[in-house]
């Protein structure tokens, strides 16, 4: 029998260190020339094209502003999970020129 909390499973540890993730520390938003964000683009639902910008270093709520900004800049919809930002549509050189513009570090990645 297993105990849960918010619908996830408690998991046994023998790390004395070891702490349930929203215990753990928001992690510092890096300055906007400081981080190295990469485009790509990927097929979502359906084969839709979506680009996706990874690798942003930072607080889910800064993470969220800067999804916000990309989204009403472009005038498309999408959505911020797991740590990227999923845009509809390709939209790369956009965003990429929107983000260098800000002062972010930015460049395609894939083909």
């Amino acid at each position: 029998m297993s105990k849960k909390d918010n619908n996830r499973p408690i998991v046994y540890s023998t790390d004395p260190d070891f702490r349930q993730e929203e215990e753990r520390e928001q992690q510092q938003t890096l300055p906007a020339a400081q981080q190295n964000l990469y485009l790509v683009l990927e097929r979502h639902g359906g084969g839709k094209m979506a680009t996706v910008v990874e690798n942003f270093i930072g607080s889910d709520d800064d993470l969220a502003k800067l999804g916000k900004m990309l989204k009403t800049k472009c005038g498309v919809g999408g959505s911020v999970k797991d740590g990227v930002i999923i845009i509809q549509g390709d939209n790369r050189d956009k965003i990429l020129t929107i983000l260098q513009t800000a002062g972010y570090k930015a460049k395609k990645k894939g083909g």
